[in-house]
């Protein structure tokens, strides 16, 4: 099974958290952050993935530390539990909408971090998260990962809705690039013979 367990520890942060990426999308998620809460079981449902994970952080100061470490954590979560990659797909992709908004993500698992990110949300808060926090989520994610990923809002107006279109897209890409192609199992997808 591709399986990861980690713990990080920071004087800002302390994480615990278990990953599937063959799971059914079951999570149990307790980071402080209740909207961050609410966009990771989401991103476990969508994608697929079992996803544990428990944090007690400086959220008394503000959110920052906690996302961009649970960001960072779950990164390193799927560098683990993706070994050498043999038989991965590699790349994934969706456009999805949710309500009036439309989020593209694409994701290539190519042991090279970078971020295309071009959401424009219109609201500093989604309640009592600042939403200029959902980037810092996503940089933790891909230098941890060492992935490229690219997310685009391509309409909406509706921060909520743009935010969790975003996870949502993102989980299922993921789950397409992370998917076995059995017709390449045993086979690293570059011509590098490494990712």
């Amino acid at each position: 099974m591709r399986t990861s367990e980690l713990k990080r520890s920071t004087a800002e942060t302390d994480i615990s958290l278990c990953l599937n990426l063959d799971g059914t999308g079951a999570s149990e998620i307790e980071t402080g952050c209740g909207f961050l809460d609410h966009m990771l079981i989401l991103f476990a449902r969508h994608g697929r993935f079992d996803l544990n994970i428990t944090c007690q952080g400086d959220t008394y100061v503000d959110d920052h530390h906690t996302v961009e470490d649970i960001g960072i954590s779950l990164g390193k979560a799927f560098k683990e539990a993706l070994g050498d990659k043999k038989g991965i797909t590699r790349y994934g992709s969706t456009v999805l909408p949710m309500d009036e908004s439309l989020i593209l993500s694409a994701v290539d698992l190519s042991g090279r971090g970078y971020l295309g990110y071009a959401l424009e949300i219109p609201t500093e808060k989604v309640g009592t998260f600042d939403t200029e926090l959902v980037e810092e989520f996503w940089l933790g994610f891909i230098r941890s990962a060492e992935c490229t990923l690219h997310i685009r809002q391509l309409a909406g107006s509706n921060s909520h809705h743009i935010i969790e279109g975003t996870f949502k897209s993102v989980a299922r890409s993921l789950k397409a690039a992370v998917a076995i192609d059995t017709a390449f199992a045993d086979e690293i997808p570059s011509t590098k013979g490494v990712l």
